[in-house]
């Protein structure tokens, strides 16, 4: 099977263009042969500067709030906490662009001739055609290894062609043009939002390296006249250095990479990006059957039925993880709304961090794809935000420990922001610190992640015991304020005393509190807190409330994008088809009612729920749906609409899920594999839970062959169509297990 997106014509829109990225360096190659647009973004380039978004004194109104909603006044209490309980500023910082370099040759191709492609083995993006019977070729590349963005073109025959090279910036700045040295400079500010003012420097610097022909100013950019062939380096810096620090030197940082990139050559830098990336990317390999690699990407994707193109899903799959390594690398920013790739000055939702769903599922790939060092950058920020969610915990809650909201951005606000609906969530820290529990069971739980794991998980379980209430009615503890993130309940609001996502969510909490050895006094608060929750309800409906009211039947909108009290089911581990089958069946009946057409991640999350429950028909149908125009732009970008990168990360992770499910201790396999992909398919290297790699292979819907390579000693259940193996894994011996009829024997 071929890992290439590749089409017979330019990119129009921006959605057509391919996504390049390094982790800190991205750019959307449109492939133009009259005029290349190569558009430029760099991670930390956001609006604003260090910022406090506390509203000081708002704790003071916490108990009125509470007595209200203990009350069912719902509307009221959503008024009152809009006007006293938000974070100042109500809004927080966008994600930018960072302008785009252009190259003019004023090409027209030969009929049929041209072809533009991204490998997702190499990360190169390759423009090529023919014009007057010469062919031309272009390259583009990220590099992770030498961090600056390099252009290559050249004629096959060596034949000297013209080009003009310029940038173009959306905000005001100083540019600056050096013919003799061949290199575009320029210096801006970044702008401020929200009465947070602007305080990054930012730098923008194209060096071109020709050969043959002349180099010179013309106009705002580089002529290149009668050159045999040209090389770009590209490169863009800000001032950034941390979420209170902007003391950086962009000018001589942009310099200095360059500098030495340049020095290295094009060969060697193309070389050492390959093998950057392959070391990351070509951990996984995946095939799943019959692919339709003759037609472009775009027709694929146009097809209504892809039955006979499963090789799609397992392009998806890869092109998911090529994203993830794309746009998230040890030291550089987590993967936003967009992942790193983004064309508006005003974008959709700020292009943020939104901690409510999307970030989270944006992580959901990296584990179980083998790309554990992608999630750094989403601990470096949990740790950011466990420092500056202190203030907002003390300001707004009187809490200890620390708090964040539904979003984020570049400088780690952390306050309830928008409205109260949906912003008065404080649940958004829980659930990324168990997100990045999760990353620590799928690692094995090794201790040099526990321990710094454990002080952010000690700093929210502190603020959760703080902010639980007692219920008047009831007597139990319950989150208040809060809400089921988005959704508004018959009551006519959106905020609510307790529900059941947020119950879920603490589970999670104080068991991953247990699993890190976490302060024995501070363990034993939990486990008392943790008796008082309230249990996963089903309601008269057949289905899983997502309120502790028996609300469901009435609400507003019953298809709804988010489905959040099924959380439970996935991503968590608190229930599933073998352990707990009345409440799966619950999940599976509030899945029909929310229905299977939502934004592209709300897509993505039911392909994934659907693949837990072990419905492999119904997540075929889903991921197939997900696959179509409407959801799927023609570059494989998600489409939410817009672009948003979660529906891409999800979508991926539902796939691996149909293949296997695993928790510590137990791997099922093939699960959920849908009969589009059962003739005969394979995976290498996936990853379960408990440090444990492993290969499969299957035909004909059963399983042919189950290696397991663990990196330390460990015991294994195996479930292949319902008998149970169970395996002992000694650390770096691979262990296989066969199908052998109705048994299984280890190989």
């Amino acid at each position: 099977m071929s890992l290439k997106l590749w089409y017979d014509r330019d990119g129009f829109d921006w959605t057509d263009a391919l996504p390049l990225g390094n982790g800190r360096l991205g750019a959307m190659v449109f492939g133009g042969p009259r005029k290349e647009q190569i558009q430029l973004n760099e991670d930390t380039h956001w609006t604003g500067r260090p910022y406090s978004a506390a509203n000081r004194g708002a704790a003071a109104h916490l108990p009125e709030l509470r007595r209200m909603l203990f009350e069912g006044r719902w509307a009221e209490a959503e008024r009152f906490a809009d006007a006293h309980m938000m974070a100042r500023p109500r809004f927080q910082c966008s994600y930018q662009p960072s302008g785009s370099v252009y190259i003019e040759g004023r090409h027209q191709p030969d009929p049929g001739s041209y072809r533009r492609e991204l490998d997702l083995e190499t990360a190169i993006a390759t423009v090529d055609y023919v014009h007057h019977g010469i062919r031309y070729r272009r390259e583009a590349l990220s590099s992770p290894v030498d961090n600056v963005i390099a252009v290559r073109m050249w004629t096959e025959g060596g034949e000297g062609f013209d080009s003009d090279i310029f940038y173009a910036a959306e905000l005001p700045g100083l540019p600056g043009i050096d013919g003799a040295a061949g290199e575009i400079l320029w210096q801006g500010r970044n702008r401020g939002e929200y009465g947070v003012p602007g305080g990054l420097s930012l730098a923008a610097r194209i060096k071109v390296e020709a050969e043959g022909g002349r180099v010179e100013a013309h106009d705002f950019g580089l002529r290149l006249s009668d050159v045999r062939a040209f090389t770009l380096w590209i490169d863009y810096g800000t001032s950034f250095r941390r979420h209170d620090d902007t003391g950086g030197d962009p000018l001589a940082e942009t310099r200095d990479r360059i500098g030495r990139a340049a020095a290295k050559g094009w060969d060697r830098v193309r070389a050492d990006h390959v093998d950057g990336h392959r070391r990351l990317f070509g951990r996984l390999s995946a095939e799943f059957g019959a692919a339709r690699d003759d037609l472009p990407t775009d027709q694929r994707i146009a097809r209504p039925d892809k039955t006979d193109d499963p090789g799609l899903a397992a392009l998806y799959l890869q092109f998911g993880r090529y994203l993830m390594v794309s746009a998230s690398r040890p030291g550089s920013q987590p993967a936003n709304l967009q992942g790193i790739w983004n064309k508006e000055i005003q974008p959709p939702w700020g292009s943020k961090y939104t901690i409510n769903i999307n970030t989270e599922m944006n992580y959901w790939l990296a584990d179980p794809a083998n790309l554990a060092e992608c999630a750094e950058p989403l601990i470096r920020m949990v740790e950011d935000l466990a420092e500056t969610g202190q203030e907002m915990a003390r300001e707004h809650y009187g809490a200890a420990g620390w708090v964040a909201h539904h979003n984020t951005d570049l400088w780690r606000a952390c306050g309830p922001i928008d409205g109260a609906d949906p912003g008065l969530w404080p649940m958004g820290g829980i659930w990324l610190t168990n997100q990045l529990w999760d990353h620590c069971l799928y690692q094995g739980c090794p201790e040099a992640l526990v321990a710094r794991l454990r002080p952010v998980i000690e700093g929210a379980v502190r603020f959760a015991l703080d902010f639980l209430a007692e219920h008047p009615q009831s007597g139990l503890l319950v989150t208040v304020p809060t809400n089921s993130p988005e959704n508004i309940h018959p009551g006519g609001g959106n905020l609510s005393a307790g529900c059941a996502m947020d119950d879920q969510l603490l589970r999670d909490l104080f068991d991953a509190l247990e699993g890190a050895g976490g302060d024995a006094a501070l363990c034993a608060r939990a486990r008392t807190a943790r008796a008082r929750l309230a249990p996963d309800r089903i309601g008269a409906q057949g289905q899983l409330q997502e309120w502790h009211e028996d609300w469901d039947a009435g609400v507003r909108e019953p298809d709804h994008r988010h489905v959040s009290h099924l959380y439970a089911c996935y991503p968590s581990l608190q229930i599933s088809p073998r352990e707990t089958p009345e409440l799966a069946q619950a999940v599976a009946t509030s899945l029909a009612m929310r229905g299977d057409d939502a934004t592209g991640w709300g897509i993505g999350w039911r392909i994934c729920l659907w693949a837990r429950l072990a419905e492999g028909e119904r997540a075929w149908e889903v991921l197939n749906k997900q696959l179509l125009p409407d959801r799927t732009y023609r570059n494989l970008f998600d489409a939410h609409p817009p672009f948003q990168i979660d529906g891409n990360f999800g979508g991926a992770a539902g796939i691996l899920e149909m293949l296997v499910s695993s928790r510590p201790g137990c791997a099922v396999l093939l699960p959920a594999l849908p009969r589009a992909m059962a003739a005969r398919g394979s995976v290498s290297g996936l990853r379960l839970r408990g440090g444990i790699e492993m290969d499969l292979s299957w035909a004909e819907g059963r399983v042919l062959r189950a290696a397991f390579r663990a990196g330390r000693d460990c015991a294994l259940d195996v479930i292949i169509d319902g008998a149970t193996r169970h395996l002992q894994l000694p650390a770096g011996t691979e262990v296989a297990v066969e199908g052998a009829g109705q048994g299984l024997v280890t190989a």
